[in-house]
This record gives structure tokens, sequence and C-alpha cells, in this order.
């Protein structure tokens, strides 16, 4: 596909409508968790479990990717487990270890809220070209890892106090 024209844009622009995209996305986000019946802690979570898929996560890499303490997953892993979003399995190398896995009606609960939104995402993706979907892709990654090390360097600093 060609590029299309495009808007020009300075980089204030360009950060005033990623100041309007995070919003959006946080009410987004708040939205479907309360559709779901979870807060927006707990649906992080069960999206980190979604995406390890196969690879069944512990609850210290849950911990780990959503950046709570292991007690507060515990809470969570609760949470998720009494409402029907995942289940406790015991891990084959380690039998004092469980590893989460989500539960296929969960799964289908989540596709059914998150699919007409991923399909109209995929279809404004196809306005662009793959040189600019690359530069799209490249942006989010870079600023996901700039934004993780802001927070990083913030909490780190705030231990140091």
């Amino acid at each position: 596909m060609q590029a299309k024209p495009r808007p020009t844009a300075t980089a204030a622009q360009a950060l005033d409508a990623m100041d309007s995209l995070i919003a959006t996305a946080q009410l987004g986000q708040q939205e479907m968790a309360e559709r779901l019946g979870l807060n927006v802690t707990d649906l992080l979570c069960f999206a980190y479990v979604l995406k390890a898929g196969e690879n069944l996560l512990t609850a210290g890499d849950l911990a780990e990717h959503a950046h709570v303490t292991t007690g507060a997953v515990t809470g969570i892993l609760n949470r998720l487990e009494r409402a029907g979003f995942i289940t406790r399995v015991p891990d084959p190398t380690d039998r004092r270890r469980v590893r989460v896995a989500s539960v296929p009606d969960a799964v289908t609960r989540v596709v059914a809220l998150y699919g007409p939104y991923y399909d109209r995402l995929n279809a404004q993706f196809a306005d662009y070209s793959p040189a600019e979907i690359a530069v799209l892709a490249d942006w989010f990654t870079r600023t996901s890892a700039l934004a993780q090390d802001y927070i990083e360097e913030l909490r780190a600093r705030d231990g140091d106090s």
C-alpha cells in the first residue's frame, strides 16, 4: 500500500496527541475492567496471563510484570480466580510453585469485549503503509521502554529517600 499524505505536526503537537491517547486509553481500560467485573490492575494482570499463552506465568513472574509485590499479586490472583478468569496449576518442575492459566470462558468474554475495538484498530492500521507501520511499531516499542525505565527511575529515587 502506498502511504497516504499525512498532515504535518510538530513534536509538541505529537506529545499533545499522545497525552490525549493515554488519557482516553486509561478511561477505556477502566470501562473494560468494569464491564468484566474487575479493577484495572486485575485486568492488567489477566492481560499478562493471556500474553504469556502456553508459557504459564508464576505469581512471581506476574508480580514482576505488573510491578506489584508478591503479597499484592496473591490478592490479585485470588480475585481473578474467584471471578473465574484464572486457575492455578502445579508447576511441573517445582511442586512448591504454581503457574497461572486463563480460563477459556474468561478468554471468550475478553475477546468478545475487545474484539470489535481491535478490529477497528486493525482497520485503521490498514490505512498505513508497511513502512509507516514499522515506524509506529518502533515508536510504541521504544516509548514503552522509555516509560518503563522512567517508572523504575522514579521508584529507585523514592527508595533512596
